[in-house]
């Protein structure tokens, strides 16, 4: 592949991320034919986690390396800027599937910020393939963050909460 071939790759790709932010999707796959045996295949992705508990909290916006930067909205409170997923006292998922809060709808939740956790209590509920897998916090302490919604879907490694 060309010098030429591979700035327009860039640009081409680019412009994707650009397009996947500008209209609010959330993934974006394109496949482009440049010859019998030459093609480039794209697939942008974008996945939001949205913060909110008692108090206010920040937005993060997981994106493929190719699409923008994080947006993050903090506030007053929470003006760190940094990943999450990087803290030293961040749980994050051990699986794929949908996050709850709490053993059921309309039940206490399992946690809250400033809560006192033990190691092993069960900090949330993942929800695979109809089955509810209780996620313990790995460490004693206390709750800082929670980063997940109640009912919202998350990833293999995306970070939880962070335990301090």
């Amino acid at each position: 592949m060309s010098k030429q071939t591979s700035d327009a790759d860039v640009a081409f790709i680019a412009a994707l991320a650009e397009l996947l932010n500008k209209n609010d999707l959330t993934e974006l796959s394109v496949k482009r034919e440049y010859g019998e045996d030459d093609s480039l295949e794209v697939r942008v992705v974008k996945q939001s986690n949205v913060v909110t508990v008692a108090a206010p909290a920040p937005v993060y916006a997981h994106a493929a390396p190719v699409a923008a930067a994080p947006a993050a909205s903090a506030p007053a409170a929470a003006t760190t800027t940094e990943d999450p997923a990087q803290h030293p006292g961040a749980v994050t998922s051990p699986m794929v599937g949908t996050c709850y809060l709490a053993p059921e709808p309309g039940a206490t939740p399992f946690i809250s910020i400033g809560a006192t956790v033990a190691e092993g209590q069960t900090v949330l509920i993942i929800e695979a393939m109809k089955t509810m897998n209780h996620i313990p916090a790995p460490r004693a302490g206390v709750v800082k963050r929670i980063l997940v919604e109640d009912g919202t879907p998350v990833e293999y490694g995306a970070p939880l909460l962070i335990i301090e």
